[in-house]
């Protein structure tokens, strides 16, 4: 079994800044979109790696892995037809220190992400920063009716553990119902 990396407090203050590769391939059945890296995930060098975030059991909880991945397995998703990407590449305590132009960069960074790599669907793991990143203020979770290409766009609920509007259970179904809606194997 694989010894599991938990960095240092010191380390994980030292990774401010810092950016994580995207776990990307052409064609995915879905590229996840998350906020941007925190701290504890740039200082491992794996996406949604702190302790506590919901991503990972959420993806198993909802029939997207045949197991609970770890942070260090993420490469795995490609083989799935998953990938992970972020609005920011910038490292921070808190998604709330990037500013509104940092997310809106990082949209239009996004879709040209989207238009090379031309993913089945995109989803976007937050709305707050879905509608600050496309400028679209009434935007709603659930399928949206624009698109990137032929991409769709999805917006699902933060896996983060502050996201107390998503209990782990109501975190899995909204998570398979997008599962189902897109017949992802």
């Amino acid at each position: 079994m694989m010894h599991i990396y938990k960095p240092t407090g010191e380390e994980i203050l030292a990774a401010a800044g810092k950016s994580l590769p995207d776990v990307l391939a052409p064609h995915l059945q879905v590229l996840f979109c998350g906020i941007n890296p925190g701290l504890y995930s740039a200082a491992t060098g794996y996406h949604f790696a702190r302790p506590g975030n919901r991503f990972w059991p959420t993806l198993y909880r909802a029939g997207f892995t045949p197991r609970l991945f770890q942070p260090h397995e993420q490469g795995e998703l490609l083989t799935y037809g998953y990938g992970v990407t972020n609005f920011a590449a910038r490292a921070t305590a808190a998604a709330a220190e990037l500013s509104p132009a940092e997310l809106r960069e990082g949209g239009e960074l996004l879709r040209q992400k989207v238009l090379l790599y031309q993913p089945q669907a995109l989803a976007v793991l937050g709305i707050t920063a879905y509608r600050t990143a496309f400028g679209l203020r009434g935007a709603v979770l659930g399928l949206q009716p624009e698109r990137i290409g032929e991409t769709e766009l999805w917006v699902l609920p933060n896996p983060s553990g502050l996201n107390a509007h998503y209990p782990p259970a109501a975190l899995a179904r909204a998570y398979e119902a997008f599962r189902l809606a897109l017949k992802c194997d």
